[in-house]
């Protein structure tokens, strides 16, 4: 017997990208954080390479969103 694969809606596609999107911006905003912290507590070198990361998740993040909103267009 063949089983066939449900599709999900576009409001459904909507929700899940919304769910694992928001991981990596807690991801970015936690890393920069971070960084804010040993920037203060230490020297300003070592916060500032987890604060790029941060930055640089973010900016993925924001990449990933607006290529998925023109494909949906």
């Amino acid at each position: 017997m063949r089983r066939l694969k449900r599709r999900l809606s576009n409001e459904e596609e909507f929700q899940v990208m919304k769910l694992v999107l928001d991981k990596f911006l807690w991801i970015g905003a936690g890393l920069m954080g971070w960084g804010l912290y040993v920037s203060v507590a230490n020297t300003f070198g070592e916060g500032f390479w987890y604060i790029l990361t941060g930055a640089l998740v973010m900016l993925v993040f924001a990449w990933v969103i607006i290529r998925e909103f023109e494909q949906i267009r």
